[in-house]
C-alpha cells in the first residue's frame, strides 16, 4: 500500500512511500476509551482517539492495545470504523498507579503476543508505542515481529523532574533508565515540539536522524466559537471567568491559579470565579481535597468552582464561556486544553514551557508567564479581564492560531514517518539478506 500527499507540515511536496496496513498502537496505562481529565487520561488519550480516527480515514487499520481495568470490558470494541480497542489482562481487573504497572509489562507484552500470533505472520505492519510503558513493550513486540517500531514519550523524566512542582513526587531512576532504553532501540522517535526533540537528543542522546517533529491538532469541527451558556454550567450570571481544565496534580499547577485569584482579590475589585474542571490525578490522589483546602485558608473558596471533567460538546461550552484560560503546568509536552480553548475563542494565558510556547502565541493568541509566582499571574489577570477590546484582539488570534492545526495534518505527518520507518526497516533487511547470501 502506498500514500501519496500533495504536502505534509512545512508545505514541501512528498514523493509516494508506502504505508502500513495495519499498525499495532499500544497504550498500557490508560485507555483511549477513558474520560481525559482524571486519573492517568489525559491529552495523551485525545491524541491517541484522534490519530487512530484519521489514520483510519486514511486507510490504515489502527489496533489499541491497553490494559484490562474492569471485568465487564469486552475483549475487543470498536472505537471507530478501522479503530479496534483490544483490552489485554494484565494484573488485576482495577486501576494501577504508574508505578505498580512495570511488574504487568511482561504479562501485558504476552497477551499483545498472543493477539498477534492468531493471525498469519506480517498481520501487522508497525508499532507504535505511547509512553514509556507502552514503549518496553513495543520493543519486545519489535524483535518477534520483525517490523520497525515508532514511539511517542509525551512526557519525559528527566524533564518534568528538571522542572518539578513544589509537593510532587520525582520520577524514579526506573523510569529514566527505561525511557533511555525505549529510546535507544526505536527505529523512530515522535516529538510534539522541536523543544521536546531537543531534549531527546540533549538528554537522552537520540540520534537526531530519527526524530521527527509532528505535532498534535484540534478538532476543528467541535472546538469552535460559539456562544457562551453560563446556566448550562451552573456557573455565576455575571463577572469574569478564568477556567482550568486538566487533572488535579501539582505538575498541572492549578494551585498556581488558586493562589493568584487571591492575590488578585488583594489587588483589584473585579468580580473574578475560577473554574477548576477536572478530577485527582497522580500525586494529587495523595490529599484530593488539597485545592479546596488551599482556596479556604486564602479566603477564595467562595470564588473558586469545581466541575467535573467535561466531555465533547460541554468541554467546548466551558472554553467559550471563559473569559481566559489559564494553563500553570510545570511541564507540557505540547498542551491540547491550550489549542482547544483558543479554537473556541478564548485567550490562552500559559507558562512558557515545553510544548506551550508553541501551543500559545504570546501576544497573539494568548500570554505566556516565565515562572509561576502567582502576583505575577494575578497581574496578566488584571490587565486583561480589565481590557475587554484587547482581549477581542487576542480572541481573533486565538481562533487564527489554532486553525493551523489540525488532526488530519497530525495523521498526515505521522504517515510519512511510519513510511519512512518501513522504507528503512526494509532497506535493513535486504541489506542482511545480501549479506547472508554472500557469506
Amino acid at each position: 500500500m502506498h500514500v501519496t500527499f500533495d504536502r505534509y507540515p512545512g508545505g514541501k511536496i512528498v514523493a509516494e512511500w508506502p504505508a502500513p496496513r495495519r499498525i499495532a498502537t499500544l497504550s498500557v496505562h490508560t485507555s483511549p476509551l477513558e474520560q481525559p481529565g482524571t486519573g492517568d487520561a489525559g491529552g495523551m488519550n485525545v491524541y491517541i482517539v484522534e490519530v487512530s480516527k484519521r489514520l483510519a480515514k486514511f486507510g490504515v487499520e489502527v489496533e489499541i492495545f491497553t490494559r484490562a481495568t474492569r471485568g465487564e470490558l469486552p475483549p475487543v470494541v470498536e472505537m471507530a470504523p478501522g479503530v479496534k480497542v483490544r483490552h489485554v489482562n494484565a494484573g488485576p481487573l482495577e486501576g494501577l498507579s504508574k508505578e505498580e504497572l512495570p511488574s504487568q509489562l511482561c504479562a501485558f507484552t504476552n497477551g499483545v503476543l498472543r493477539a498477534e500470533a492468531a493471525h498469519p505472520p506480517g498481520y501487522y505492519d508497525l508499532i507504535h508505542s505511547h509512553y514509556w510503558l507502552s514503549g518496553q513493550v513495543g520493543w519486545l513486540a519489535r524483535e518477534r515481529w520483525g517490523v520497525p517500531h515508532v514511539h511517542t514519550a509525551h512526557t519525559l523524566a528527566k524533564v518534568k523532574n528538571r522542572l518539578i512542582a513544589d509537593g510532587d513526587r520525582p520520577e524514579p531512576k526506573a523510569r529514566v533508565i527505561g525511557e533511555e532504553q525505549v529510546i535507544a532501540e526505536s527505529d523512530r522517535l515522535v516529538a510534539n515540539t522541536r523543544f521536546e526533540a531537543a531534549d531527546l537528543v540533549g538528554s537522552y542522546d537520540a540520534d537526531p536522524a530519527r526524530v521527527a517533529v509532528v505535532e498534535p491538532g484540534v478538532d476543528l469541527d467541535r472546538f469552535r466559537p460559539g456562544r457562551a451558556d453560563r446556566a448550562a454550567l451552573g456557573l455565576p450570571a455575571t463577572g469574569k471567568i478564568v477556567a482550568f481544565v486538566g487533572r488535579i496534580q501539582p505538575l498541572k499547577g492549578p494551585d498556581v491559579l488558586v493562589s493568584a485569584l487571591a492575590c488578585l482579590k488583594a489587588m483589584s475589585d473585579q468580580d473574578v470565579t475560577v473554574v477548576i474542571c477536572g478530577g485527582p490525578s497522580g500525586s494529587g490522589l495523595d490529599r484530593p481535597t488539597a485545592l479546596m483546602e488551599l482556596a479556604a485558608s486564602l479566603g477564595v473558596a467562595g470564588s473558586v468552582k469545581f466541575l467535573p471533567p467535561q466531555t465533547g460538546d460541554d468541554l467546548a461550552r466551558l472554553y467559550r464561556t471563559a473569559d481566559l484560560v489559564a494553563v500553570p503546568s510545570h511541564s507540557e509536552s505540547f498542551g491540547l486544553v491550550a489549542l482547544e480553548a483558543q479554537a473556541c475563542g478564548t485567550p490562552v494565558v500559559a507558562a512558557a514551557v515545553g510544548g506551550l510556547v508553541t501551543a500559545v502565541k504570546d501576544g497573539v493568541s494568548g500570554v505566556l508567564i516565565d515562572g509561576h509566582d502567582p502576583r505575577d499571574w494575578a497581574r496578566v489577570f488584571d490587565n486583561l479581564l480589565a481590557a475587554p477590546r484587547h482581549r477581542a484582539v487576542l480572541a481573533a488570534g486565538a481562533v487564527a492560531h489554532a486553525a493551523d492545526f489540525s488532526w488530519d495534518r497530525t495523521a498526515e505527518a505521522l504517515l510519512r514517518v511510519y513510511g519512512e520507518a518501513v522504507t528503512d526497516h526494509r532497506t535493513l533487511i535486504a541489506a542482511r539478506l545480501d549479506e547472508a547470501c554472500i557469506w
